[in-house]
């Protein structure tokens, strides 16, 4: 597997560390007054999902990890398992809850996910972007209330709670930002 410089390091680059493979999600070069420069870098654990802190002086190697990121298409949820298939080879990939945990209030039914295996096994999967949900439960919004409010809680059919305007009501589809799980607008 290739070895990476320090220098080398950037966002989204992924790393055995721990004997984990970990992606990057912030590189900090900092060079004090007194001293050597060095990096400090902000990890996930692809396997654990737990953030790491660590610190590089410049000229360390780290390995590269060896993983794939494959375009997989959402099937369905069969109580114990998520279905996915590869849309090019119809290969399926039976991926378990504990994979899917975190994501799976953003999976919807024929979408396509990043899906990123290790040892040809499924650790991380990643939803578009952008979803669109149904709204399942709400309150209804009264008319003219708007002082003081920038929202009210939702719940999506996928089970997803996020803060919507006071226009939406239940049945209404809305386009959700996955990344940071904010209502992004309507459908």
């Amino acid at each position: 597997m290739d070895k990476y410089s320090i220098n080398q390091f950037k966002n989204g680059l992924k790393l055995m560390l721990d004997s984990n493979p970990c992606s990057i999600l912030n590189n900090e070069i900092v060079k004090p007054g007194k001293g050597q420069a060095f990096n400090r870098v902000k990890f996930k654990d692809l396997i654990t999902g737990k953030t790491l802190i660590k610190t590089f002086k410049s000229g360390e190697f780290l390995e590269g990890a060896d993983v794939m990121e494959l375009d997989l298409q959402y099937l369905y949820n069969d109580g114990n398992a998520w279905n996915f298939m590869d849309p090019h080879s119809f290969e399926q990939y039976i991926i378990d809850g504990i994979t899917v945990s975190s994501v799976k209030g953003y999976l919807v039914e024929q979408d396509i996910c990043i899906v990123t295996l290790w040892n040809d096994n499924p650790i991380s999967i990643t939803p578009p972007n952008h979803v669109i949900l149904e709204v399942f439960d709400t309150d209804p919004g009264l008319k003219g209330d708007t002082i003081g409010a920038s929202g009210k809680p939702a719940t999506m059919n996928t089970g997803v709670v996020l803060q919507v305007p006071l226009f939406v009501s239940i049945g209404d589809k809305v386009k959700v930002d996955t990344r940071i799980n904010e209502y992004a607008g309507r459908a």
